[in-house]
Order: structure tokens, then sequence, then C-alpha cells
């Protein structure tokens, strides 16, 4: 299943808008505030999707049933750029237990392309859990790919989530054909071309930098 939320009219659209935006770009607390609010929107719709089960709450006069979600997800994050995302998944998800990525194009000498490392990975068990992986974009597909399979040394985990802000065509594709075929994958907005070097067009260009400044 692939969600696009700019398919449908919300507030979501506004914040999409702000983080393309490159005057509101020039704001890294804004960027950021943006990406933490994307997350909390991916969260909500997510959590439809959620094993809920029939419980009771006292309050002050008397008892109520709600239903509450059965299991609290393992939250992904791919590192730098995807922590404000996650941020905004964890506010909604605040009991949820987390996993951190750090993954990274390394550029071969004297040539266009690049290789996708895993270098450092920090998880819980996910096994029998729900997954949630989390970057605020999905170019080619390979880091959200390798981070899949990298999470799989802690286990299988029963249900899994691919959130991602903006995406290229080719990179939801090259997902699709690597992840289970129940992945779900939660996206901002689809875009069709990608440049030479990988970056997404008309995308938003480099959400990291863009987020927390300009790396060597």
């Amino acid at each position: 299943m692939v969600v696009e939320l700019n398919n449908t009219n919300s507030v979501a659209n506004r914040f999409l808008t702000e983080l393309r935006d490159v005057e509101v770009q020039k704001d890294p607390l804004r960027f950021r505030r943006n990406l933490e609010r994307m997350g909390e929107v991916f969260a909500y719709e997510l959590s439809k999707t959620l094993d809920y089960a029939e419980q009771e709450v006292t309050s002050p006069l008397g008892v109520a049933k709600v239903s509450l979600p059965v299991d609290q997800p393992v939250i992904c994050t791919i590192l730098r750029a995807g922590l404000p995302l996650h941020q905004g998944l964890l506010n909604y998800f605040d009991r949820a237990d987390n996993a951190f990525v750090s993954a990274y194009r390394k550029h071969r000498k004297g040539e266009d392309g690049f290789d996708v490392e895993v270098e450092y990975l920090s998880s819980p068990s996910i096994e029998g859990r729900v997954l949630v992986i989390s970057d605020p974009m999905l170019a080619t597909g390979r880091s959200m790919v390798l981070v899949y399979k990298a999470m799989l040394r802690m286990g299988k985990p029963k249900a899994i989530h691919v959130v991602s802000v903006i995406a290229s065509t080719e990179g939801v594709e090259f997902a699709k054909k690597h992840f289970p075929a129940n992945t779900k994958f939660w996206l901002g907005a689809v875009d069709e071309e990608m440049t030479a070097e990988a970056y997404i067009v008309p995308g938003l260009g480099d959400a990291g930098d863009l987020a927390y400044g300009n790396k060597m």
C-alpha cells in the first residue's frame, strides 16, 4: 500500500509547501519544525492501521470504554536528516521504542556514482513488532533497503511501515521490489525526476543540511 498525503487536501500540504520553499528554508528552526509536524501527521494516519483492543478507563465520574493500540511500534530513523521527522512520530507514539541507523553516500573517487554504506545501528529487538522506518527523502531507495536489511539482524517484524516526506518514482518502485509485499509506504509527495547525483526534482534539496547546516 502506498499513501500520498498530498493527494488529499489537508494541513499537511502547508507543511510540505514550506519545506520546499527556498525562502522558508532559510530558517533552519522552521524547517526542522515542519519535518516534525509532518512526522506527527504521518503518525496519526499510520495509527489507524494498528491493532486495537477495548479497555476501560476510570474518570472521576465513572468508567469509560476505549479502544487503544495493542502494540507500540519500534521507530527506526536514518541519521542525521531523519531526526526531526523521528521526533514528530515519537510525539504521537510516545511509548514507542527507538532505533537509529547511520547510513551515508560513499562517493567513488573520480566517478559520479556512489555506494550507500551502513556504519552504525542501535536498536531493540524487532521480533514480532511493528517497525516504522523513516527518512525525509526516498531518492534511489537504496538507503532505505539497506537499513531494512540491517534491521533484520534484530528480528523479524510483524508489520513494516516506511515514512518519507518526499520520494521519487524510481525510489518507490525500487523499495517496493525489495520490501515485503505487505509493507505500507507513507509519503508526503512523489516527484518524477532525479538529478545525476540522485537528488529528487523538484524535491526540496538536502534535508540534512537544511535542518542542521552544511557538512564537509
